[in-house]
């Protein structure tokens, strides 16, 4: 994991906070399947930033279909997958369907980490712990 940031080694910080995690490792369920027949399946994807929501938009093909926003989307995020020197919107679309849900769903965990959370304790012996407050996957109660 690839850590920036004021929690980065070396930086100072005010508080106890844990460094900011960016990137996330995953693997693929089936993997990717190269030209040359190579499967990748273990990857990273970091985080998305604004830009990275807002550039597809202005893309055609997501104008054209706007299904095609979690293809060019997930091309901007993932920062590896197995041994290939670049991955691309190209290569999230030559994707299994199976690996493109997973990559979805992996999307919207890091990326709503701490907004679908929150600190509760149990009101009998007072232990603190976090609760999932949506389902697993982001519009599920």
């Amino acid at each position: 994991m690839r850590r920036e940031g004021p929690g980065a080694p070396g930086a100072v910080t005010a508080g106890a906070r844990e460094p900011l995690c960016t990137e996330f490792e995953f693997e693929l369920p089936r993997g990717y399947v190269d030209e040359s027949g190579t499967v990748h399946r273990s990857g990273a994807m970091r985080l998305a930033t604004a830009r990275d929501e807002l550039v597809p938009l202005r893309d055609v093909r997501v104008r054209e279909n706007p299904a095609y926003l979690s293809v060019v989307l997930l091309g901007r995020v993932i920062t590896r997958l197995g041994t290939l020197a670049d991955v691309h919107d190209g290569t999230v679309e030559n994707m299994f369907a199976s690996d493109l849900a997973f990559l979805q769903d992996f999307y919207r965990q890091i990326n709503a980490e701490g907004h679908t959370r929150a600190a509760v304790a149990c009101p009998h012996c007072e232990e603190s712990f976090e609760v999932e407050l949506a389902g697993s996957r982001l519009g599920e109660s």
